[in-house]
């Protein structure tokens, strides 16, 4: 019988193990047939139904890769930026449609989108291309052509850009023939002169700079150091040697131009260098996208002088649907993420993406994001922690009480790299009871709008008094606050910095926040909000986030 029951097993053992290989052996071979023979084929949209006259929307993305960066989109939030945009009802549109649009007077969809990647970069294609084919999106691939001699493997080589346009998902465009920055001064104000993009890493850093076509060569104090001719065989090369070469590898110029950088030509350029450049864009392409910022571009819109916007890779989803909003005009339906989480918030204004333990807060433009913690008892003396993640260019806020009856709080404000303590008694205007610098940025007062942050945050409100440490260290103990500590709720608060001016819609980052009522002697007691993750949600956290670092290390080595 022992053995019957052994043979058995072995034999089921034996069933599941090759069930589980034939099941292994259908997907490595599902993705070697999708890989080799792109299997998949764009589906035209019945344009017959199309009936907008009110213009379509341009995004342009620098580039994806797998877990991002200061200048690339990271694939998972790019795929939801996308599913937004699908959610919301936007099809893509081709080139052609664009050119008949504005050339014939052919309608579009009611919400038509311009997609496209710059750079032409192998990592943008190959994590933007199942995106395309999961949602139906049509895409312009965009170039260098100096980068089409195939020498740096990060970019696409011409036989690869054909290969993309065969099945309909991608289009090609042009950025012209270099990126190359002259003029420039570091942010020391020291002369630098001209570098390439790649020799001149910092260049988010630069307190100026402009791009090869947009300018003279000028020396350290301002003064051009070639004359008229000059400055015109200088453009004039480029625009010449990018008709070569992409006629040489692609057999054609591609039909559309993405200047970079851009809002300077038509807006104030050198007219003697505006000239150049106008002689040959024309020329050479049907549509130039020349300005970035909005994303807009209705029936009033010009074909050389067309518009697009460029998500950063750190705006949230509900950054890019405020920004679609203000520039639209259209309604958007904000993601919310975790909704038990986002149960236990009130949202007074913006929008809140619950994620995990992180609370990704939105401004409107130009206003404030809000949300108000419902149901819980902070009337006592409490201690809140949490870390500030948001980007160092804006305004984070956390209100220990906020009581909207009489018109009193106490916030506390990270705001441009400072921390403030503001306080406002009923009747009262608000005072800044105290301030505190951080350092380590003191060089350059101009921030980059991008750069990232992560502060921890430990502040109390006990027997009317205050106490805030920031990142293990004590910044103040026993400010007295008065009134204004007598009661309120939990607030959070986002809210856009004056010191960017190309962006007026803030996410504010708040992660793992907590709060606990304080006994009597000052040690902590039970919690009254923990928005951290626990158990199995923390464990399977831990292990992803092992594997994404894993895999992110194995990339950069390899």
């Amino acid at each position: 019988m022992d053995q019957t029951f052994d043979y058995r097993k072995k034999n089921a053992r034996k069933r599941v193990r090759t069930v589980l290989q034939v099941l292994i052996l259908l997907i490595l071979g599902y993705l070697v047939i999708h890989a080799v023979f792109d299997i998949k084929t764009y589906r035209e949209p019945d344009k017959a139904q199309w009936t907008s006259d009110r213009g379509f929307i341009a995004l342009s993305y620098f580039g994806v890769s797998r877990s991002g960066s200061s200048t690339l989109i990271a694939k998972p939030r790019l795929e939801q930026h996308l599913q937004a945009l699908y959610d919301h009802g936007y099809t893509t549109i081709a080139q052609k449609d664009i050119l008949d649009y504005y050339n014939n007077g052919k309608p579009l969809p009611e919400r038509g989108l311009f997609l496209s990647f710059g750079d032409g970069r192998n990592d943008s294609s190959l994590f933007a291309q199942p995106m395309m084919e999961s949602f139906n999106f049509k895409s312009t691939m965009f170039s260098y052509a100096n980068k089409m001699d195939g020498k740096d493997s990060k970019f696409l080589k011409p036989k690869e850009l054909l290969k993309m346009t065969r099945k309909g998902y991608w289009e090609l465009g042009s950025n012209g023939y270099r990126l190359t920055y002259i003029n420039i001064y570091d942010e020391d104000g020291r002369f630098v002169g001209m570098r390439d993009e790649g020799d001149f890493a910092e260049i988010d850093w630069a307190r100026d700079y402009t791009h090869y076509l947009m300018d003279f060569l000028r020396d350290a104090d301002g003064i051009p150091i070639e004359d008229r001719t000059e400055m015109d065989e200088r453009l004039t090369h480029d625009y010449e040697a990018m008709e070569s070469i992409y006629t040489n590898t692609l057999g054609d110029v591609p039909r559309t131009y993405m200047i970079m950088h851009a809002n300077t030509l038509y807006n104030g350029m050198n007219s003697l260098v505006e000239e150049v450049n106008t002689r040959h864009i024309p020329r050479l392409f049907d549509m130039h996208f020349n300005r970035e910022g909005d994303a807009l571009n209705g029936p009033d819109g010009q074909l050389q002088d067309l518009t697009r916007l460029q998500p950063a890779p750190y705006w949230y989803t509900n950054h890019l649907l405020m920004k679609l909003g203000l520039d639209t005009g259209d309604e958007m339906h904000f993601i919310i993420g975790d909704t038990d989480r986002a149960a236990e918030w009130e949202l007074l204004g913006g929008a809140a993406e619950y994620i995990g333990s992180r609370i990704a807060l939105t401004s409107t433009p130009g206003g404030t994001g809000r949300i108000h913690l419902k149901d819980k008892d902070t009337t006592g003396d409490l201690l809140l922690k949490t870390r500030l993640s948001g980007n160092v260019v804006g305004h984070q806020s956390v209100y220990l009480r906020y009581d909207r009856t009489r018109a009193a709080y106490v916030q506390l404000t990270l705001a441009d790299n400072v921390l403030l303590v503001t306080a406002k008694k009923p009747g009262e205007e608000a005072q800044t009871l105290w301030t505190h610098e951080f350092p380590g940025l003191e060089k350059n007062r101009a921030y980059p709008p991008g750069m990232q942050q992560q502060r921890q945050l430990e502040a109390s409100i006990q027997d009317g008094k205050l106490a805030v440490s920031m990142d293990g260290s004590v910044l103040i103990e026993g400010l007295e606050l008065g009134e204004a500590a007598d009661r309120g709720s939990v607030m959070l608060e986002a809210e856009a910095s004056p010191l960017n001016k190309k962006d007026t819609i803030y996410d504010a980052v708040f992660d793992n926040l907590q709060l606990l009522s304080l006994q009597a002697d000052g040690t902590p007691g039970a919690h009254v909000y923990d928005n951290r993750r626990s158990g199995l949600e923390q464990a399977l956290h831990v292990i992803r986030s092992t594997v994404n670092r894993t895999v992110d290390w194995a990339i950069e080595t390899f």
